[in-house]
């Protein structure tokens, strides 16, 4: 596969949210705004990256018997990393995405990528296979939010557009998965063509 095929195949092909559904617990929980869905998208990326790169190095060393956990405590590193670095520069992200960075830890994105990917193929292309995912993840995220933004409050990335309150139920758990599962037909169908 291309360099490019593989930053792209994350957006189309194998888009984590839309056609792996992977990672549904992020996405239905932090999605109630366009930010957090960016937010939280950019965090899961940042982990994809570096534990893939990490993940490729390895690889060849660590023993089939304990693969998965070296994985696990790769991506931990990562996500700790993440959290201290939230903390002490984005103090309100960190406040707003609380539980679910640590959950990035066991994300099924970041732990299938590391096992069917990273570790069978070199750096760069894991390194390439990181980005593509997570900018898919991101923009998935993102577009999630938006969504559910503009009807739940009537705003976009906090900008308020239309007067009045919105439909409340979109920014409840009912409204994330409506907006999923009609996201989900729509990319699928386009997808297609």
């Amino acid at each position: 596969m291309s360099k490019l095929g593989l930053i792209t195949k994350g957006l189309l092909k194998e888009n984590p949210t839309f056609v792996l559904v992977l990672g549904m617990c992020p996405t239905l929980a932090t999605t109630t705004s366009a930010m957090n869905g960016l937010e939280m998208g950019l965090a899961t990326m940042f982990v994809l990256i570096l534990s893939n790169i990490v993940i490729s190095l390895i690889a060849p060393v660590v023993p089939d018997k304990v693969h998965i956990p070296v994985y696990i405590v790769v991506i931990a590193t990562f996500v700790t990393l993440l959290q201290l670095l939230m903390q002490a520069y984005t103090p309100d992200v960190y406040e707003t995405l609380g539980l679910f960075i640590p959950l990035i830890v066991v994300n099924c994105i970041v732990l299938g990528r590391a096992e069917a990917f990273a570790s069978k193929n070199s750096v760069v292309d894991s390194a390439l296979d990181g980005i593509g995912i997570g900018v898919g993840f991101t923009l998935t995220l993102t577009v999630i939010g938006i969504v559910r933004e503009v009807l739940g409050s009537g705003s976009v990335f906090g900008w308020k557009f239309i007067a009045g309150d919105g439909m409340l139920a979109f920014v409840m758990a009912p409204g994330a998965f409506l907006v999923l599962g009609y996201l989900m037909v729509l990319f699928n169908k386009l997808a297609k063509r």
